[in-house]
């Protein structure tokens, strides 16, 4: 089951909204009756940009360029669900809107450049609309993932909390050999886990804390909610053009559950629900 929930903040007075009334609402949940506890987020599931941003300045190749979402990693993150019973949340616009996954006025929440591209539409931006964007989707998305663990805690279990990104296979000129890539920060027993288990399929390159690290604090999501609350976590990176046809997709997103349920297993997560 899909949920749609009107979730956007008021917009602070004196300015006008972000979101048209007919334009959807900042996130949806997917599986929203799942008995799981574990919680999937992929918090830039989409290249859209709201009618009053007029696409940033940009072409549509751009924003459907890695700069703009992570290509492939909604399409994986409901087969997840879908596979393990579970919940998943998924932002509906684009990261260079406001990064859900960057702490609010930090250098990275709303990005003038990515990836050598000049973001017009972000260019100068005043306090208030930084915070009209903040206000319109990244609170209602944090709040809606705080409410989603909540529920899960309320069935009397822990939460287990799996962020789902993909990564783009070159960058600054560099070839990415990673298949798979498995950040944590100060508890790896569920990462750990997952590492030695994707890396079980041969030929399958899993980087440990690559392409980037989690060490580096820069993801706010999984600090937010699991690191800071005591919660299992693995944050997982796939390559995009791993997840670049159905097929891709499917073959992927199963290879990555069968070794997510083993890592489960074998961290004494307790993750088949009820």
């Amino acid at each position: 089951m899909q949920k749609d929930v009107i979730g956007a903040s008021e917009p602070s007075q004196g300015t006008s909204p972000l979101l048209a009334p007919h334009e959807p609402r900042p996130y949806r949940i997917e599986n929203a009756d799942g008995r799981s506890p574990v919680l999937f987020t992929c918090d830039h599931a989409s290249w859209a940009v709201p009618e009053s941003l007029d696409s940033l300045g940009l072409q549509a190749s751009d924003l459907q360029r890695h700069i703009g979402w992570d290509r492939g990693a909604a399409e994986a993150t409901v087969r997840l669900a879908r596979r393990f019973d579970a919940p998943a949340i998924m932002t509906r616009y684009s990261r260079l809107v406001i990064d859900c996954n960057r702490t609010p006025r930090s250098a990275g929440s709303i990005a003038e450049t990515s990836d050598g591209t000049t973001i017009p539409g972000n260019q100068g931006l005043s306090q208030s609309e930084a915070a009209r964007r903040e206000d319109a989707l990244f609170k209602p998305y944090h709040a809606a993932i705080s409410e989603l663990l909540q529920e899960i805690r309320e069935g009397g279990t822990i939460p287990i909390y799996i962020a789902m990104h993909t990564f783009t296979p070159r960058m600054n000129g560099f070839k990415r050999p990673w298949h798979f890539g498995v950040l944590w920060d100060r508890d790896t027993t569920l990462a750990h886990k997952l590492i030695a288990e994707l890396r079980r399929n041969p030929g399958i390159v899993v980087g440990d804390n690559q392409p980037y690290s989690a060490q580096g604090k820069f993801d706010f999501s999984r600090m937010h909610h699991a690191s800071t609350g005591g919660l299992p976590y693995a944050l997982v990176e796939i390559r995009e053009d791993l997840l670049a046809s159905p097929r891709r997709i499917t073959y992927f997103s199963n290879m990555l559950g069968d070794a997510l349920e083993r890592a489960l297993e074998a961290a004494g997560c307790e993750w088949q629900g009820l």
